[in-house]
């Protein structure tokens, strides 16, 4: 269910990211920097309830 979330969000910032381009310029830099960040946060995020999974079983 939580990679399901993840990917539906994903496709929903991935349509919704060209229309708020157009609205407002940003920096390549930032956005790469934001999607990084994003990217990490969800990889600690997986890591850390893995690990309370099997502390828990």
């Amino acid at each position: 269910m939580t990679a399901r979330f993840v990917l539906a969000a994903f496709a929903t910032l991935a349509v919704a990211v060209p229309a708020a381009a157009q609205a407002t310029q940003v920096p390549e830099a930032s956005s790469m920097t934001l999607f990084a960040m994003g990217a990490a946060g969800v990889m600690i995020g997986r890591r850390l309830a893995r690990r309370k999974a099997d502390r828990d079983s």
